[in-house]
């Protein structure tokens, strides 16, 4: 990343203070997702801000290709000729530029994934249900659905989903659930009402209750409300003595391998239009649109989170601001 936003500073420094002009007003303009506003400009006073602006905004994979974008408006087709030269070189990621490249989960494997939706009540999880479906298939997952169950239906279909993976051991790749539903702070809630707490769910997944998925990725995507208050957002202006084991018999830790993601932080609300569905589900499909599975599956839903992050939404006329919360134990890189 480091030497993509070095070749950006760059570009930028070659080019004259009305060129700069233009340039913003193009960029400001692109049609791109997630849109650069007139106040990102404003808060990117310097060529080196405007460059870092450009590269968090849209990752390694598209900065070029928004400024390929940007430099045929401005007819400049040296640039255009560039930067369509180092689209193509499909440059490194972060981790490989300035280090050891990160290990991959092998992912040849089947991959298997459950998709829990709570419908009843919800207008727009219909769409969520889509949008999560659609998703899982183009990546390859074989999955296993469990819509409007009340709590002993969900647990039952959840045990039986990882038994089976159990049942077939090596021949799994990786797990992933996803759950949409009401909820609150650690829990969500079934087609009754009825609690379930997440850490139970978690925890039938981890590498004493299901070792099939030991040094595998186990990934859950949580739609639903940790608890009732609303970001209105705001306007920018260990000591104790460590025992090692030297066992040669080789340990897990009990919840390593896991990748959480949750659609806003604790306590607070997540956001379901009733047509369209849920805000973070309609950035993954987004996101996948642009990017496909080019992107491992952090900077996949870092790009999630960017979008979200950077759009307004309202309720009862008040703003409301959302962000993803991700939790990691990940030894490898997820790539789909």
């Amino acid at each position: 990343m480091e030497a993509l936003r070095a070749r950006v500073v760059s570009t930028l420094d070659s080019m004259s203070q009305p060129e700069l002009k233009e340039f913003k007003f193009y960029l400001r303009n692109s049609g791109e997702e997630p849109r650069i506003t007139m106040q990102d400009l404003d808060r990117a006073p310097t060529t080196s801000a405007l460059a870092d602006l450009l590269v968090k905004r849209y990752v390694v994979s598209g900065t070029p290709r928004v400024l390929v974008r940007v430099f045929q408006r401005m007819r400049r087709n040296d640039l255009v000729a560039e930067w369509e030269t180092a689209s193509r070189m499909n440059l490194k990621r972060p981790y490989e530029n300035d280090g050891p490249g990160l290990e991959r989960y092998n992912m040849e494997k089947p991959r298997k994934a459950f998709v829990m939706c709570v419908k009843t009540g919800r207008p727009g999880a219909e769409q969520d249900r889509n949008i999560i479906r659609n998703w899982l298939e183009e990546c390859k997952f074989e999955c296993t659905s469990c819509i409007d169950p009340d709590e002993k239906e969900l647990m039952e279909k959840l045990t039986e989903f990882r038994d089976g993976i159990i049942g077939i051991k090596d021949d799994v790749s990786c797990c992933l659930v996803t759950l949409m539903a009401h909820g609150g702070k650690g829990f969500i809630k079934t087609v009754l009402d009825e609690r379930v707490n997440l850490s139970d769910i978690f925890e039938m997944f981890n590498n004493e209750n299901c070792p099939a998925l030991q040094e595998k990725p186990k990934i859950f995507v949580i739609q639903a409300c940790r608890g009732g208050r609303r970001d209105g957002g705001v306007v920018q202006a260990d000591d104790e003595p460590m025992e090692v084991d030297d066992s040669q018999k080789k340990r897990l830790p009990t919840f390593s391998d896991y990748y959480i993601i949750y659609p806003t932080q604790e306590d607070h609300v997540a956001l379901r239009h009733p047509k369209d569905g849920s805000v973070m589900i309609q950035a993954i499909d987004e996101v996948f649109r642009q990017h496909g599975k080019k992107l491992h599956i952090a900077d996949f839903f870092t790009q999630v989170n960017n979008r979200v992050v950077h759009t307004d939404f309202y309720m009862n006329k008040n703003p409301i601001k959302v962000v993803l919360v991700m939790e990691s134990t990940l030894t490898r890189a997820v790539y789909f």
